[in-house]
């Protein structure tokens, strides 16, 4: 068994990862919350002592805490991580040819915990100390981000999610949220903890273009004994369920997955909001959206190329019964 496994969504935590509340939250602001995919601005100072009280019950209970800062920082310590970083997140496309190398330039000489809390946190053109050729700076103001922050970070669940022995770095639905995925790629590549170490990445390739193929943690359950639920959301794709469904099935971490189709609207966001796993034989659920006639595919390995499903309702006899033996 690789030393990274989740087998179950009610067994005993023994290593999670965090991200602690903080220069993203200071950037958000009545006029841009929306557009970072919050319905509000936060109490920041309350939130991360709220976060800071969490964190403490987890390793009260033995639980073995990973700060994503920390984590990101310690990756930059490694030269080709810090490279790949600095040319994905600031790339000419993003940026423009030469106000990409201005920046790059500035970035790359900077220590990593600053390096870390800009990449994760963001950057306006007025916080930049460097004066670049690029038309860019004279065509913005000054509270513009040249690197927007990242404020759903926070949710460390949904960029990359444990199925089994392996881990999915997720394509993103939300523009505000896709560049997340880069900095978990470089971690579980580079960083010292994960580098050495055996687990299957089933997406995440950097050089391929996921398109339509989005996935959020969220959206993933890992009901046991090699069977994994997954809810079609606003902001997980049946394109996504099929893609992670694949490489799950045929990489034989899983036998099965049980994709679930879920209102697209924002009040239902992810299947764990809707339908949370409490025990090994109990889900606690929103009954106006969990409903009996909720439409389900089961999916599976036919032979050793072809994926095979088929179509039911919640209320479907086999289906419970899956849902309910899966431990």
């Amino acid at each position: 068994m690789s030393e990274f496994y989740v087998g179950s969504e009610v067994g005993q935590l023994k290593r999670v990862l965090l991200h602690r509340p903080e220069r993203a939250l200071n950037h958000l602001t009545p006029s841009n919350c929306h557009d970072l995919l919050f319905d509000d601005v936060l109490a920041v100072e309350r939130a991360g002592e709220e976060h800071d009280m969490f964190a403490r019950t987890l390793t009260d209970q033995g639980v073995q805490v990973h700060l994503l800062h920390d984590l990101l920082v310690e990756t930059l310590a490694e030269p080709d991580a810090k490279q790949w970083l600095l040319d994905t997140q600031l790339n000419q496309y993003r940026l423009g040819y030469q106000f990409a190398n201005d920046v790059r330039a500035y970035m790359a000489d900077i220590d990593h915990n600053t390096l870390a809390d800009i990449l994760l946190g963001g950057l306006s053109y007025i916080d930049l100390p460097v004066q670049s050729s690029s038309m860019m700076q004279a065509m913005h103001d000054k509270t513009d981000f040249v690197i927007e922050p990242l404020p759903n970070h926070l949710f460390t669940r949904d960029t990359s999610c444990w199925v089994y022995g392996g881990v999915s770095l997720n394509p993103m639905a939300k523009s505000a949220r896709q560049r997340e995925t880069n900095h978990l790629r470089a971690i579980y590549r580079w960083h010292p903890e994960f580098a050495q170490s055996q687990f299957v990445n089933y997406l995440g390739d950097e050089v391929r273009d996921y398109d339509n193929a989005a996935i959020e943690g969220g959206d993933v359950l890992v009901i046991g004994r090699g069977a994994v639920l997954i809810g079609m959301s606003e902001r997980t794709t049946p394109q996504g369920v099929e893609q992670l469904a694949r490489s799950l099935l045929f990489s034989g971490q899983a036998k099965e997955v049980i994709a679930v189709q879920l209102p697209k609207n924002r009040s239902c966001m992810h299947l764990d909001t809707v339908m949370t796993h409490m025990d090994i034989h109990t889900f606690s659920v929103y009954p106006t959206v969990m409903r009996p006639d909720l439409p389900c595919w089961r999916l599976t390995v036919k032979g050793k190329t072809a994926l095979t499903w088929k179509h039911s309702l919640a209320t479907s006899p086999r289906l419970k019964k899956r849902w309910m033996s899966a431990r």
